[in-house]
């Protein structure tokens, strides 16, 4: 008889356990965005490669972004990009995009990979997401890091 009731008790409890349980959350938190790589181009112009960083619990759809960079303490210009990638839930992407950065900021990174020293850059500005073919949302941006030289390749930044 103790067998059963112990059974019983331990089946009841899953039950109960399992009717808790609210399934999966769907938490939307704001992304990130950051410089991963800078290239400097033979005509002064850059590529960067920009991490988008999805911190929610459900895929996003990264639209747009609109970031004012500057680099060390000089401006380098705004970046109006439509990357248009779906990110998963928890993850990154990296999306390549062409810049014309101002002669300020060219010198700055030329100083940089002159001196081979690190350079403090930020990023301010909007990121246009929809999480999980909902409503389209704006997050605010606003990074700060830094690069440094790559050793054997000339003219890139980390």
């Amino acid at each position: 008889m103790k067998g059963v009731a112990r059974w019983v008790c331990l089946l009841s409890i899953s039950v109960f356990l399992a009717a808790c349980g609210g399934g999966l959350v769907r938490r939307v938190s704001e992304p990130a965005a950051s410089i991963q790589q800078l290239t400097v181009n033979a005509d002064g112009s850059w590529s960067l490669d920009l991490r988008l960083q999805n911190y929610s619990s459900i895929p996003m759809r990264f639209d747009s972004a609109d970031l004012a960079i500057t680099v060390g303490d000089q401006s380098a210009g705004s970046l109006r990009a439509a990357p248009g990638i779906s990110i998963g839930p928890e993850s990154a992407d990296v999306v390549s995009l062409p810049f014309k950065p101002t002669a300020e900021a060219r010198m700055a990174v030329a100083d940089a990979l002159a001196g081979r020293h690190s350079l403090g850059y930020t990023l301010k500005g909007k990121l246009q997401a929809v999480p999980d073919e909902k409503k389209s949302r704006s997050f605010d941006i606003d990074s700060r890091n830094t690069l440094n030289p790559v050793p054997g390749l000339d003219g890139v930044l980390r």
